[in-house]
């Protein structure tokens, strides 16, 4: 039974009570259409997003089946690179956080809003530009005292855009009266004599190149969009000027690598123009690296880079040549030439690298092709974890460790190599990477008996990683010239970075240096680990 309505008597007041419960059942129809149209709006960004998950699900399927299939199914020969496999995993990360954003502006502000994640604080050098921003005086509080209780403060990172500027150098010239000659103070010196750039322009186009995979051409499109036009072909002989001029404190470099007790060596393809051909020839970037703080040195980690257009090992020979030390390389043989076979004091002690023999064993592994290969990477795993315990200590210590855990893993493995590879044939994938290892088994042992020497390369290969991916942007070198001047102002740019030093005020602050001449003989002032920080 429903309940009777209390309805008013007066004609005039029901008649209000009418149209207040129209208004009433109108905005309820309202609301129930605004909230169908949002059901109806969610439902096809819902749908919107899964179908975007669906394709970028189905993507990463493809890329790991790519990179960990079975050969079968992995793509042939227009395979991508780890920076390639970076950039695409990128793009997947930007587009699931655009789905992310649409989802959430689609389902409108939330009552309970995510706590900010917590996060590294700033470094303390950055520059910090304090809003403060007060509230309205509440109504009805006109002229009472305020107390402040507390506040609550967020940081976020800004950027100004680097912004050219004209330095304008006025020299006034002045007569006395009563003396004959005129008075005028010296021009500044320069690295560009009569010039147009500063040596801070000049160190921001090197940076930009060398360090940061800017090809001219592209720097010149940028500083176009601050309608400052500079050819890049002027700012490649800027780049021969600075290489010329630089090339001393490169030279001192190696020397200094060439001190060291244990060096890195290994070498990369560097595309050059022929001479007179036109066409493309491939050079190579040697790299030579020495970083004396894994076996506990206090020396500063140094990389230097040498430009030749063979892969011979006489040119190994010419650039380390008086070396008597470790060389830690890969399988290449061209370093053999270096070393005695009977260890004499003319020679150098080579070192081999164990990553190289895991990754032709892993390549298997990951293939599903080898039982075999499959145990040998699980036998291997452990000799990583004991060089994790023991880097930065002394040799001694790094060699008794090794003797006592690494020896055994290693004898093991060598003995398993042994005795299946005259089971296997001689032409298969598995044999061919037995073989390299015992090859090289006294320089792969070597490790065990010498606390300086590492247990592979990847130093020098961290190194030359940087100049691959420039050498990709860039295309090719231009001629041997641009190839030599490459390898001089990578080597600096390069070692700064090892030591933490900033490239770009390292090399200004060089530049100037040099342009007011700096004596050859206080050289090893320059060099970017004795920056002032």
């Amino acid at each position: 039974m429903r309940p009777a309505l209390d309805l008013p008597d007066d004609v005039d007041a029901l008649k209000a009570m009418i149209i207040a419960m129209d208004a009433q059942r109108t905005q309820v129809e309202t609301r129930n259409a605004e909230l169908e149209q949002r059901n109806t709006h969610l439902e096809a960004v819902t749908k919107t997003a899964d179908e975007r998950i669906a394709r970028l699900t189905a993507t990463i399927k493809v890329l790991e089946r790519a990179r960990f299939g079975r050969r079968s199914e992995r793509l042939g020969a227009d395979a991508l690179s780890e920076e390639q496999y970076a950039l695409v995993f990128d793009e997947i990360a930007t587009g699931v956080a655009a789905i992310r954003a649409q989802l959430a502006k689609a389902a409108g502000p939330s009552k309970n809003p995510r706590a900010p994640r917590p996060r590294k604080n700033f470094a303390d050098h950055l520059e910090r530009v304090e809003i403060v921003i007060e509230p309205e005086v509440p109504a009805g509080c006109e002229g009472l005292e305020r107390v402040l209780i507390g506040e609550d403060v967020s940081e976020r990172l800004d950027v100004t855009p680097a912004k050219f500027r004209v330095i304008v150098t006025r020299r006034p010239r002045y007569v006395y009266k009563g003396w004959d000659g005129v008075a005028q103070a010296a021009a500044p010196a320069r690295i560009i004599e009569s010039g147009i750039p500063t040596e801070a322009l000049l160190a921001q186009i090197a940076v930009g190149k060398y360090a940061d995979g800017l090809p001219l051409y592209r720097q010149e499109a940028i500083y176009a969009r601050d309608k400052v036009e500079i050819d890049r072909a002027l700012m490649a002989q800027w780049m021969g000027r600075i290489g010329f001029e630089l090339e001393p404190l490169a030279e001192h470099l190696l020397l200094r690598i060439k001190r060291g007790e244990r060096v890195f060596a290994d070498e990369t393809t560097l595309p050059t123009l022929a001479p007179g051909s036109g066409k493309a020839k491939t050079a190579y970037l040697w790299a030579y690296v020495r970083d004396d703080r894994p076996f506990g040195g206090s020396d500063p980690p140094m990389v230097a880079y040498r430009f030749e257009d063979s892969r011979a090992g006489a040119c190994v020979a010419r650039h380390l040549d008086g070396y008597r030390g470790i060389l830690q390389v890969d399988g290449y043989a061209g370093y053999r030439r270096l070393a005695r076979n009977d260890q004499g004091n003319d020679g150098v002690t080579l070192a081999a690298c164990w990553s190289h023999v895991r990754r032709k064993f892993y390549e298997l592994h990951v293939a599903d092709q080898s039982a075999i290969a499959s145990h040998t990477i699980a036998l291997m795993a452990p000799l990583w974890t004991i060089e994790a315990d023991v880097r930065g200590r002394d040799p001694a210590t790094r060699m008794k460790t090794r003797q006592g855990k690494s020896a055994p893993i290693v004898a093991e493995l060598f003995a398993l190599w042994e005795k299946e590879l005259p089971k296997l044939s001689g032409k298969s994938k598995l044999a061919e990477a037995i073989r390299y290892a015992i090859s090289r088994r006294g320089a792969l042992e070597r490790f065990l008996a010498d606390g300086r020497i590492e247990i592979d390369s990847n130093t020098v290969e961290r190194a030359i990683r940087p100049q691959t991916i420039t050498r990709k942007n860039s295309l090719f070198a231009g001629s041997d010239g641009g190839g030599r001047t490459w390898a001089t102002i990578a080597t600096l740019l390069a070692t700064a970075r090892m030591n933490q030093v900033d490239p770009l005020a390292w090399l200004t602050h060089t530049l100037e240096r040099i342009a007011n001449g700096w004596p050859n003989s206080r050289i090893d002032e320059l060099m970017p680990w004795n920056y002032p920080r």
